[in-house]
């Protein structure tokens, strides 16, 4: 029947360009063998099939578009098709189209992916080593797909997506099922996935302060021969107001930012700079205590009062841009932990210090935001110095 082709290729080209995949029926002549065509086969008609694109389906491609993601169409369909119905939903580049069966090597392939988003004639195998490709390439790939054929690639994206309707192959390879099969909530997931992420590294930023402070401030304590300057009560009061209930109320706000970054660096980024400042202001604190000679009450009480000062600023930050919800979270924050010092001192072990030890935390105070803005640019020195080694230690090895 395909010697006949040139004859119809005129009339399926046409359809072909109106996005129709086109299905031809013949009649073999000579009958079956073993369930094989031995004899010739002559074209009697052909079909039209055509799958109607969902009004939605424009606006979720333009969001992506917005939020600078890639759409690659990969497909076992005729690429004219692909392209025309690509062209429909407004997908960038649709008329740029390959297919797939011209591209015999893993380079051509390679070349393939730079150059072109709209794919046809792809096999299984292809689908996987284009998704593998985009990986090499430094690329996050995610892969949606809902047959057989798209199995090998679901299994090798860094997010697979399957619709409910699909194949059961296609569902128990994906890390997401749509139960709608309806491609149009993506962007309601990916805000999800961002707020879950972008919660949990703001509230984990804000736990970690405290136990970087802790370890770095016991180690001195240790070495120097000083006795730990807070009293379990206290650190209890400075992360039940700075740390436990912000983060409670933070990890369910909405949270649409962009998920940049690698998720431990970013924790990291934020909470060492306050922490090693939570280490230097105590330890002056102590060590300006011991050279005038202030009780350790005294001392423990300011002490407290400075942690909560820097723990205040980085909420603060953490915080913003500000709504309603977290402006009273903040100020909420605020009025407990004064509301706590000064009608239950006792429970906290929080007592009036002395008018020497006041003098002192109050210059201390005045330095707080000056040394937590150099911690901050020393942690990123520390860190663009560290990708440039890893950097060239990649290169050295690649070449």
């Amino acid at each position: 029947m395909r010697e006949d082709f040139p004859l119809y290729q005129d009339n399926i080209n046409e359809d072909t360009k109106k996005g129709y995949r086109v299905l031809v029926f013949g009649k073999a002549l000579d009958g079956f063998m073993d369930k094989k065509i031995t004899g010739k086969v002559i074209p009697i008609g052909y079909v039209l099939i055509t799958n109607p694109i969902r009004k939605e389906v424009t606006a979720t491609f333009n969001y992506f578009k917005e939020q600078g993601v890639e759409v690659k169409v990969i497909s076992g369909d005729n690429p004219q098709t692909v392209s025309e119905i690509s062209k429909k939903a407004q997908i960038e580049n649709a008329d740029l189209y390959i297919d797939a069966t011209k591209l015999e090597t893993k380079e051509d392939l390679a070349e393939a992916v730079k150059n072109y988003n709209i794919f046809g004639r792809v096999t299984p195998t292809q689908k996987r080593e284009i998704i593998r490709i985009l990986k090499e390439q430094g690329r996050t790939v995610a892969m949606t797909g809902d047959g057989v054929n798209d199995v090998l690639a679901l299994k090798d994206a860094d997010c697979s997506i399957a619709m409910a309707s699909g194949s059961d192959a296609a569902v128990y390879s994906s890390q997401v099922v749509l139960l709608e099969s309806n491609f149009s909530c993506m962007p309601d997931v990916v805000l999800e996935g961002r707020r879950v992420v972008n919660n949990i590294q703001r509230s984990a930023s804000l736990f970690l302060v405290k136990n970087i402070f802790s370890f770095f401030l016991s180690m001195l304590a240790v070495i120097l021969s000083f006795t730990y300057p807070l009293k379990p009560a206290q650190v209890s009061l400075i992360g039940i107001f700075t740390i436990g209930i912000p983060a409670f109320f933070l990890a369910l706000q909405p949270n649409k930012e962009k998920i940049e970054g690698r998720f431990l660096s970013n924790i990291l980024l934020r909470a060492f700079p306050a922490g090693i400042t939570d280490v230097i202001v105590v330890e002056m604190m102590v060590l300006l205590a011991s050279m005038f000679e202030i009780k350790y009450a005294d001392y423990s009480t300011a002490s407290t009062i400075l942690l909560s000062i820097v723990g205040l600023i980085v909420l603060y930050k953490t915080c913003k841009p500000f709504n309603v919800l977290r402006v009273t979270v903040y100020v909420g924050c605020i009025l407990g932990l004064i509301g706590s010092c000064v009608f239950l001192p006792w429970l906290f072990g929080i007592t009036l210090p002395s008018k020497e030890c006041i003098v002192l935390l109050i210059l201390i105070v005045i330095t707080i935001n000056t040394l937590l803005s150099y911690t901050t640019k020393i942690v990123n020195l520390v860190r663009n110095g560290f990708i440039k080694i890893r950097n060239k230690i990649k290169n050295i090895l690649n070449n």
